[in-house]
């Protein structure tokens, strides 16, 4: 059994120990307890997952390699951690990265997409379009949110236009699309479930069941 501590219990969180008891090979020690106060050399818990998206960066999860912890999986975009997308580069993960990231939710569902019709027609000019349902770091009610004035609308009364990192991320994993996918994220007052839409313009011609044929 893999031993795995969980530091952020959100959708991530939640759908990881989900996934971890119905494969019935990874066992979930810990959920959300102060990581510094644990003794990691006695739970023996050497895998962590990083989804509370405040510790994104090298240096800040890396507070968890301190107290033991011998691999970091954050579950967000990174600004400086090696990135991976299952199906896509996971196959160059190496044992020598201590940390790494997964991409966000958004890339997960993009860059697959994106590689597929790529390879097979050749993006020459594309736009991506996410509808995205409430998260954790929306506000409930109008309020202030620094200098992203639109940002600080109340989640629940307001469709809101948002910034995505998902074409520096996808660029990660396909260099050949690297800040070559643009596009606009709305974010809508519902619980669960999001889309994401990607238009392109294909240098091959592609008729409308090629691209199913090619997945």
């Amino acid at each position: 059994m893999v031993k795995v501590r969980i530091n952020g219990f959100g959708d991530i969180g939640h759908l990881v120990t989900g996934a971890a008891f119905n494969s019935g090979k990874v066992d979930i020690v810990t959920i959300n307890d102060p990581f510094v106060d644990l003794n990691y050399g006695v739970l023996h818990v050497p895998y962590v997952l990083e989804s509370t998206e405040v510790l994104t960066i090298m240096e800040k999860s890396g507070v968890h390699s301190k107290v033991w912890a011998k691999r970091v999986i954050i579950s967000a975009p990174s600004a400086d951690a090696s990135t991976f997308v299952m199906g896509l580069n996971h196959e160059k993960y190496g044992d020598s990265l201590k940390i790494a990231s997964n991409a966000s939710c958004t890339t997960n569902c993009l860059a697959p997409l994106g590689n597929v019709i790529h390879n097979n027609f050749c993006i020459v000019k594309r736009l991506m379009t996410t509808v995205h349902a409430t998260t954790a770091t929306q506000k409930t009610v109008d309020g202030p949110f620094g200098k992203l004035w639109r940002d600080g609308r109340g989640a629940a009364q307001n469709i809101i236009p948002a910034f995505t990192g998902t074409a520096k991320a996808v660029g990660k994993v396909i260099l050949e699309l690297n800040e070559k996918l643009p596009g606009v994220v709305f974010r809508i007052p519902i619980p669960n479930m999001s889309i994401v839409d990607l238009m392109c313009c294909p240098e091959k011609a592609a008729k409308h069941l090629m691209t199913p044929r090619r997945w």
